[in-house]
């Protein structure tokens, strides 16, 4: 589907990037940008920064970067348009109706296709539980506490014992193999054919937030292995992007979200009433989970399961959760595993008086970490209160450290006044070795750039230059052209800045990003407006530079075209750019006076 520049331009204008990417992750003030934990990587110090005056991103991290649209789009996993028709959305602008390419409508029929078939697999799976053959998967349900309404309500079925049910139903739907194949219910081989990916196992429909069937979930009812099978990925199925139960849950009137670990809890919780519960998908929990969480809610509560495995999801999810900006609780599932043997037991009156009761993650922490030590032998003691002082590290606010390091002193008696000391003296060792890393770190990176093409580094460094500083381009006006940037994306931003700056008279990096529609465009171009520039420097320094990075670019341009007049024995060609060569210096130098 095409949109005019000016809407694409207005709808952008109208969407502030600090405001919209703020929404999502956690952002910071640092100088003239802001900085926060990037949303597509997992990292612990923030690389992620966002200018509000070239309203763009970029990730010094793993090099991701764009506009408003390039976030939305990799975000949210939608197109340009999608992601277009969000930003319009959210403004208040009522986009004009146009029609779709044939490959966005394509992709939209692809798309609605899975959805039409994931719907009637759905329904197909529903009506075997009922059927006869479900009699086994039904009793096993109802002998799990589970009532018929909430059978109905998270739409729970049967897949039979026959290994080819579901493939044989849908082929009577008239779907074709080929289409079959995307949806990861049907597989398909040169002995059996088509067959099920799912067979005699409990079903589980997985919907996205807005109620659409995206995959399934798959219990065995026995001893069987894997215990729980899912849908494979597909372009409407992405684990990292789902939490089950969230379509019902962000329903919710409660002020937190309840984190489990399985279908049957989540289950298990919304029948007795704890309507907010929801879990990942078999797969560790991660920052896109906490960022979507983020959107609904300031407070998390995680009732994993009551054993090793499920207290080290716990720590790990709490630094996950915390890093996000959310407040986070651990709920105290003893002497039971996990929430629906809980409630089986107890009862729901129990379980709120636990979230009520919801130990503070932090103490959660401790109380792990203490575990590990034997409290009685100095050594080990000591040791303990050492890793202790370094997680009060972690709360860079002096105010709220110095809570938590008054409540620790109480909880494990022991004087507030050593306890400060040792944060002080393990603070300021860590600030050592955190400046030593930085400058390895900066080290390292300064090995690896300078493995790297150099013409690519200065191409990079002029356009972010040039972005900042427009006028260069009067001054070079007639000597620097698009065409002396590389091939590829360099020329295309190039041509695009030299046009911009022609009818408009400024630059506007996140306009010239909205000209790529691709994901994977948006973030190349993102990343040539995002050069680090010499800072405060003597404007000596700086002029020398720029010379020095106009020089470069303008003699390897006129290499390559050289090259290109010697292979097609062009010496009218040759000739001019032997002049040029010879004057290049004094040309640049009187221009950039």
């Amino acid at each position: 589907m095409y949109y005019p520049d000016d809407i694409v331009e207005e709808v952008r204008i109208r969407n502030d990037i600090v405001n919209i990417i703020g929404s999502y992750i956690r952002l910071k003030k640092t100088g003239s940008n802001h900085m926060g934990l990037c949303p597509f990587h997992n990292e612990k110090t923030p690389s992620f920064s966002v200018s509000q005056s070239k309203q763009m991103y970029h990730c010094f991290g793993c090099g991701v970067g764009g506009n408003v649209y390039t976030f939305i789009m990799e975000y949210e996993n939608y197109t340009f348009v999608e992601a277009l028709k969000f930003l319009a959305e959210r403004a208040g602008i009522n986009l004009p109706e146009q029609e779709y390419s044939a490959r966005e409508k394509r992709q939209i029929d692809l798309k609605n296709r899975l959805m039409e078939i994931n719907k009637e697999a759905a329904k197909y799976y529903y009506y075997q539980l009922k059927s006869d053959r479900g009699q086994a998967a039904r009793e096993y349900l109802l002998g799990r506490g589970l009532n018929e309404e909430t059978i109905k309500a998270f739409g729970l079925g049967y897949a039979n014992r026959y290994s080819d049910d579901l493939y044989q139903y849908l082929k009577s739907l008239t779907y074709e193999d080929e289409l079959l194949k995307q949806t990861g219910l049907v597989t398909f081989d040169e002995v059996r054919g088509g067959h099920d990916k799912f067979w005699d196992r409990i079903i589980f429909p997985i919907m996205d937030q807005n109620n659409r069937v995206v995959g399934f979930g798959g219990r065995v009812m026995g001893d069987g292995m894997p215990k729980y099978l899912n849908s494979p990925e597909t372009i409407i199925f992405d684990k990292s992007r789902i939490l089950y139960g969230l379509n019902r849950a962000r329903r919710s009137r409660e002020s937190f979200m309840l984190i489990c670990e399985g279908y049957l809890d989540v289950i298990a919780l919304h029948q007795a009433g704890f309507t907010n519960a929801v879990a990942a998908l078999g797969t560790s929990f991660t920052e896109l989970h906490a960022n979507i969480l983020k959107r609904y809610t300031k407070e998390v509560l995680l009732t994993f399961d009551n054993d090793g495995a499920g207290m080290q999801a716990a720590l790990r999810a709490i630094q996950i959760l915390r890093d996000t900006g959310l407040s986070v609780k651990v709920v105290n599932m003893e002497p039971y595993k996990d929430p629906d043997d809980f409630i089986k037991h107890l009862g729901a009156d129990e379980y709120r008086k636990r979230i009520d009761e919801a130990k503070n993650s932090f103490f959660f922490e401790i109380d792990m970490l203490q575990k590990g030590y034997n409290m009685e032998d100095p050594e080990e003691k000591t040791r303990f209160f050492n890793e202790v002082a370094v997680k009060l590290l972690y709360f860079s606010e002096p105010l709220e450290r110095n809570f938590y390091l008054d409540a620790v002193a109480k909880n494990y008696n022991i004087d507030a006044v050593l306890l400060q000391k040792l944060v002080n003296k393990l603070g300021s060792q860590s600030f050592g070795m955190e400046r030593q890393k930085k400058a390895d770190a900066y080290s390292k990176s300064g090995s690896k750039k300078s493995s790297e093409d150099g013409i690519a580094k200065i191409q990079k460094l002029l356009i972010t230059w040039i972005s900042e500083e427009p006028m260069i381009l009067n001054k070079l006006k007639g000597i620097l052209k698009p065409e002396d940037f590389a091939d590829g994306i360099y020329t295309d931003v190039a041509r695009l800045i030299f046009d911009e700056y022609e009818k408009e008279g400024e630059i506007i990096p996140a306009k010239i990003i909205s000209c790529f529609q691709s994901i994977e465009e948006q973030s190349e171009a993102a990343s040539l407006f995002s050069a680090e520039l010499l800072g405060e420097i003597k404007d000596s320094a700086r002029q020398k530079a720029l010379y020095d990075t106009v020089y470069r670019l303008k003699e390897e341009s006129l290499n390559r075209q050289s090259q290109k007049a010697i292979k097609e024995n062009d010496t009218e060609l040759l000739q001019s750019i032997i002049i040029q060569k010879a004057d290049l210096k004094k040309i640049i130098s009187d221009a950039l006076k």
